[in-house]
């Protein structure tokens, strides 16, 4: 499952809608639509996630969420290395060879140290 698909199917689920209603709804098939909540399609398309948006009727932050979720969860991920240190293409050759086999723990300490690391450095403001 992607976490956009996640999202998807907890937003269905708190407000007690069917896939066949939402696929309707989108002007898509339920198969579609459970195969994107399960991770078997890619990304969805901007388009689709803007109906997704104006669909569950979300604004804000709620709908911002839903649009990095949607950025994030192509389930097939490509990384290129060239240019890169040997360290770094080892590590993207272990990490996709192995990630089927790490604990959710393991995952966890991993995106947390990668978001912690990602985060734009705040410099205090002058005195």
């Amino acid at each position: 499952m992607t976490p956009f698909g996640q999202k998807l199917r907890t937003i269905r689920a708190e407000r007690k809608v069917t896939l066949k209603d939402m696929a309707d709804a989108l002007g898509v098939s339920p198969a579609y639509l459970s195969a994107l909540e399960h991770g078997r399609r890619g990304a969805p398309t901007w388009y689709l996630v803007q109906r997704v948006i104006t669909f569950f009727n979300v604004i804000w932050d709620e709908a911002e969420e839903i649009e990095r979720l949607a950025q994030i969860s192509h389930p097939r991920v490509v990384i290129d290395t060239s240019g890169l240190g040997p360290e770094a293409t080892e590590f993207a050759n272990k990490l996709a060879r192995q990630v089927g086999n790490l604990t959710e723990s393991d995952i966890r300490a991993l995106l947390d140290l990668l978001n912690a690391r990602l985060k734009p450095v705040v410099k205090p403001p002058r005195a």
